[in-house]
């Protein structure tokens, strides 16, 4: 299934198409209380080496936070950055000095995406981090006017509690936008279309949360058909 959206950002066209027509898998459902006797299996992608994990932020590596948004459909919110196309991520962001990780989750979580409905669910205890490769790693710092070698990361699950007419790649107001593009996916689709330097934290969130998703038996037709892609500043784009 071709899944295909246009528009535009300013003066400037954008257009985004996905072909998600081999995605064959069962569908992972999200709820509390939770039972793990049936863990969400990530299939279909190549594993990764293990990210690597530390009880604290280590010297040179950037303070940040992830999120995790689950909608009542139990998928999980993705975005294309508007600056590095064909790639796809989680919200996240760097955490201020001082500033409780959580609530620097939800702030990241509001300026990124306009959500501000969401019920915290669960946190991953240890910092996820990876090193930028040196072409990314040149840009950021002249960017933040830094010298870090990449991002420790700690990672958030919340519930999607709102309507998806909350959800805005404009943010808040308070930032500049980060994405042009967003979907929900299923846990092994964010994966796969993560940018590869960030696929072992990602794929280490997705274990970490497996406690939290329970398999449900779907036919491969429903977990396809509901597929949307929706734009910065659009509302919903229907793709059935």
């Amino acid at each position: 299934m071709a899944v295909t959206a246009s528009g535009f950002i300013g003066k400037s066209s954008i257009s985004v198409r996905l072909d998600f027509s081999s995605v064959h898998a069962k569908f992972s459902y999200f709820k509390r209380p939770f039972s793990a006797s049936k863990p969400l299996v990530v299939k279909s992608v190549a594993l990764s080496p293990p990210a690597r994990t530390v009880e604290s932020p280590p010297a040179g590596y950037r303070k940040n936070v992830g999120i995790c948004l689950v909608s009542p459909c139990r998928k999980i919110f993705t975005a294309s950055k508007i600056h590095v196309p064909d790639t796809w991520q989680m919200p996240q962001g760097g955490a201020d000095e001082g500033e409780d990780l959580r609530n620097a989750a939800f702030r990241e979580l509001r300026e990124e995406t306009g959500v501000t409905s969401a019920e915290f669910i669960a946190e991953i205890p240890n910092w996820l981090t990876y090193d930028f490769p040196r072409d990314v790693k040149d840009k950021l710092n002249r960017k933040w006017r830094t010298s870090y070698k990449g991002q420790a990361q700690k990672w958030f699950l919340f519930k999607f509690t709102g309507k998806e007419e909350e959800i805005n790649l404009l943010g808040d107001g308070t930032a500049k936008p980060e994405f042009k593009v967003w979907s929900w996916m299923l846990p092994e689709q964010v994966i796969e279309h993560a940018v590869y330097f960030k696929r072992p934290v990602y794929e280490h969130v997705i274990n970490q949360f497996n406690p939290y998703f329970v398999d449900e038996e779907k036919d491969s037709h429903e977990l396809v058909q509901g597929l949307n892609v929706h734009e910065i500043g659009k509302k919903k784009v229907n793709t059935d």
